[in-house]
């Protein structure tokens, strides 16, 4: 039986990443710097100079650039038991050939293009 939690959302966090900056790690280190010990990511615009995706059945699909255009962006951040930001996204891309793809991306191999923008919102429990 799924597990109800109460609570509400706090505050918004309105993010640009860098080039080079990865993704995932990004994400997690915004969470961080801003005291949110949970966080949904609600919204994203931007690029990924290359992409690594984890399907649902565990393969790892590499995605090479020179970008590859990020179409939607969801997931969401909690801290672990020894108080590092973890973040699990996911999302769908389209390839430079015009492929799109879907799956979670992977950390460490998600380098931003150009520039990249997330929308953060803090989950407060009750």
């Amino acid at each position: 039986m799924p597990t109800i939690e109460h609570g509400h959302t706090g505050r918004l966090v309105y993010a640009r990443l860098r080039p080079n900056e990865d993704l995932v790690q990004s994400i997690e280190k915004l969470c961080l710097a801003h005291g949110f010990t949970r966080a949904m990511v609600r919204g994203s615009l931007g690029s990924l100079a290359q992409a690594s995706l984890e399907s649902a059945g565990g393969a790892v699909e590499e995605l090479p650039g020179p970008a590859v255009e990020v179409l939607t962006l969801c997931g969401e951040v909690a801290l672990d038991a020894g108080g590092a930001a973890v973040a699990r996204l996911s999302g769908i891309v389209v390839d430079p050939a015009g492929a799109v793809h879907a799956g979670r991306f992977v950390s460490g191999r998600n380098p931003v293009c150009m520039t990249f923008e997330a929308v953060l919102e803090e989950w407060v429990g009750e």
